[in-house]
């Protein structure tokens, strides 16, 4: 019986903690959420986290010290081994192999998303623009009738991408509108992620108001 106490170690704004939450909410899990200031890392923190990043997840063990796990997609492959709920990755091992790398191609993808919704000037958010919608042109196609990654299921794909295109639904639309403009199933999938609840309720209720608030912080050319 998998053990339901555990402990999602976060910060609010960190997408890599949102693939984790979205997957204990998808199955059901019972967890803990405990979130820390990045900027003023405590020395608990510091002595659980090798790398010095969230997300955390603390396994209790009833005989043994808690184990700590880290990596988001360490986390996710764990909780998919280990807990109930829906599988998040198909039986095949052919497609599972293939989804593990739409989701290592997310790792360039949210970086260039990431710069470009944080470029503090022209050139570099023209570049990254660029860059960010070449990688979607390549998504849009790769997917299919929707509305998830796979069709019908949610899955881990979905649990990935959908931290990132939370961002496009705070900044300014006419800004998102020209980001997807021409991709419409990769639109159709970023709506249908909006709406899972897993999704919506994988942040703090404030987090469009922290997020703006990030940019506005880092001077981005996109704060409001």
């Amino acid at each position: 019986m998998p053990d339901p106490r555990l402990t999602l170690i976060s910060h609010p704004l960190c997408p890599f903690v949102q693939r984790a939450a979205i997957v204990l909410l998808e199955k059901n899990v019972p967890f803990e959420r405990i979130n820390v200031d990045l900027s003023a890392k405590p020395d608990w923190f510091l002595a659980l986290s090798p790398t010095g990043k969230v997300p955390l997840l603390k396994v209790h063990q009833t005989e043994e010290e808690d184990a700590i796990l880290f990596e988001s997609m360490v986390i996710c492959e764990y909780l998919e081994e280990t807990q109930g709920g829906a599988a998040m990755y198909p039986d095949d091992a052919l497609l599972r192999a293939q989804q593990r790398a739409w989701i290592e191609f997310a790792t360039q993808t949210l970086a260039d998303g990431w710069q470009f919704l944080n470029a503090t000037d022209p050139a570099t958010a023209d570049a990254k623009r660029a860059a960010f919608r070449d990688r979607l042109r390549k998504l849009e196609a790769e997917l299919g009738a929707g509305p998830y990654f796979a069709g019908a299921d949610f899955g881990m794909v979905d649990a990935v991408y959908a931290p990132l295109f939370r961002y496009f639904t705070i900044i300014d639309p006419a800004v998102s509108q020209a980001i997807f403009e021409g991709f419409p199933r990769v639109s159709a999938w970023r709506a249908a992620l909006a709406a899972r609840p897993s999704v919506r309720n994988a942040v703090v209720a404030d987090y469009a108001d922290r997020f703006r608030a990030h940019l506005r912080q880092h001077q981005a050319l996109l704060a409001a």
